[in-house]
């Protein structure tokens, strides 16, 4: 691997969020329009006219661009912030810092270092926007932004380029709201948009995306960098959302990254140096166990706050005491975790990563991808025969281990076999997400059973047995649901691999 995409030796402390910087989860639907666009009427109150200019920063080979990323300097009237948009599933967080400063925050550079290493920051791009629009609204209620930007790329005071953008950002309501404003939207006119952010186009970069798949008759371990290449960057995609530590998924995105990565090592060892891979594997289950505990309690957390929403006042107090203490447990976690992720060993890792993603040490063989597939479904088979009428704890969560399991393995052949994998996905998937209710209802009993020891009021008493007893239903629940999506998943299974 070049030496300039290596990560500093030693990483810059942990970060820590101020009461300057503003985290918001950005979810938006972008549109083209000609110079004869004009917005049709829309039910809610309009925007204010807004001069935004804005100072792009990226390296000089555009690593920021490139990982998704963005990272700019806004004026607007006197007001001036940083600006560093994230990744985050479909959507984007960003987080905002007001600061005069012509120059990038450590804070941000600090939650970047795994994309910059030792380059340096750069201004590449100046972007001046007018900005006009409607807040929509239903029923007195705000649910999205629809903005008309007009754009002019400067430099030096001259316009290089101009073009115009429709957006649509969610503010409020339910996800629904986005599609049926685009409906309209696209009927006065507006049309599917390049998928370029601003500053790609401003800089006349290609839209961003993924690696085209190998064909189906491609060798096997073409198929194989390609999925460890797809998670490798989405890992690193969610690394700086994870250290800043505001939006829970970031770290399950990253989590879900680390298992993924470990269950196609496991699932293409037959092609593998084995020391080579067990290793790697050694590492990636150490980074899992890291993210593990913040994860659950992230689970735990956003589950009791809504429990605490339906019940009543006095009912309430107790629990949001528990959800406090719970608050208080994350947030240690969090910085043991911030400690971990800027060690020698996590930084080893990434770079093993890096590597393996683009020259993974295989061996010579005749095995099949349908080969790997088939082997992860079979011991799916038998765990779920082992279950019998009477499944206990311990056996249940061993099935969703394997149908995780069983499941990224054919995420693995999905491109190679067609239809019948794809289906046998969406099976497992469902079948996973039902014994994932199972395991957190089991974790949340413990921590309840945890906190009311700790407890000498009657009232959290009362509260914490009605707690241990909606666990209980939410189990019984899923497990009177598994049997029918068992059967689902096996004949899907059998269909696909025999």
């Amino acid at each position: 691997m070049a030496r300039a995409n290596k990560p500093p030796s030693k990483p810059p402390d942990p970060v820590a969020v101020t009461p300057a910087v503003k985290s918001t989860v950005e979810r938006e639907i972008k549109l083209a329009v000609d110079d004869h666009f004009r917005l049709p009427p829309l039910a809610g109150i309009p925007l204010p006219r807004r001069l935004l200019t804005s100072t792009y920063f990226d390296t000089s080979q555009y690593d920021l661009a490139h990982a998704g990323i963005t990272l700019r300097h806004r004026v607007e009237r006197r007001k001036q912030a940083w600006q560093l948009k994230l990744p985050l599933m479909k959507d984007r967080q960003e987080i905002e810092m007001v600061d005069r400063q012509s120059i990038p925050p450590t804070m941000f550079r600090d939650l970047l270092f795994l994309h910059l290493g030792r380059r340096r920051l750069v201004p590449v791009a100046t972007l001046r926007v007018w900005r006009t629009g409607v807040r929509v609204c239903m029923d007195n209620v705000p649910v999205a932004d629809v903005t008309l930007d007009h754009v002019s790329v400067v430099k030096n005071g001259a316009v290089l380029q101009r073009f115009r953008e429709l957006e649509i950002e969610q503010v409020n309501g339910k996800d629904s709201t986005l599609p049926d404003l685009e409906r309209q939207l696209r009927r006065a006119g507006a049309c599917d948009h390049d998928g370029r952010p601003k500053l790609f186009r401003a800089l006349s970069l290609a839209a961003p995306a993924p690696d085209a798949p190998p064909s189906q008759d491609a060798p096997v371990v073409d198929h194989l960098k390609r999925a460890l290449a797809l998670h490798v960057r989405w890992l690193l995609a969610h690394d700086p959302g994870t250290r800043l530590g505001t939006e829970g998924e970031s770290l399950h995105q990253m989590r879900v990254a680390t298992r993924r990565l470990r269950a196609i090592l496991r699932a293409a060892r037959p092609l593998l140096v084995p020391a080579w891979a067990e290793s790697l594997a050694s590492e990636l289950s150490w980074l899992g166990k890291l993210l593990g505990p913040a994860r659950d309690l992230d689970v735990q957390i956003l589950y009791f706050n809504d429990e605490a929403a339906a019940l009543d006042a006095r009912d309430r107090k107790p629990l949001a005491q528990f959800v406090a203490h719970l608050q208080t447990q994350r947030e240690n976690i969090q910085q043991v975790l911030l400690s971990e992720l800027k060690s020698a060993r996590y930084l080893d890792l990434i770079r093993r990563l890096r590597q393996a993603a683009q020259d993974p040490a295989v061996v010579e063989t005749t095995i099949a991808l349908s080969d790997l597939a088939k082997s992860a479904f079979k011991k799916l088979r038998k765990a779920i025969r082992r279950l019998r009428s009477s499944p206990n704890n311990v056996r249940i969560h061993k099935v969703r281990i394997k149908t995780k399991r069983a499941r990224y393995a054919a995420e693995l052949v999905e491109q190679s076999a067609g239809k019948s994998a794809a289906r046998f996905i969406e099976e497992a998937q469902r079948l996973q997400d039902l014994l994932g209710v199972h395991q957190d209802a089991i974790q949340a009993e413990v921590r309840i059973r945890t906190f009311l020891k700790q407890s000498t009021s009657a009232r959290a008493a009362f509260v914490a047995g009605r707690m241990v007893e909606r666990q209980r239903q939410r189990r019984e629940r899923a497990r009177e649901e598994m049997p029918r999506l068992f059967r689902g998943l096996l004949k899907r299974g059998e269909k696909a691999w025999g």
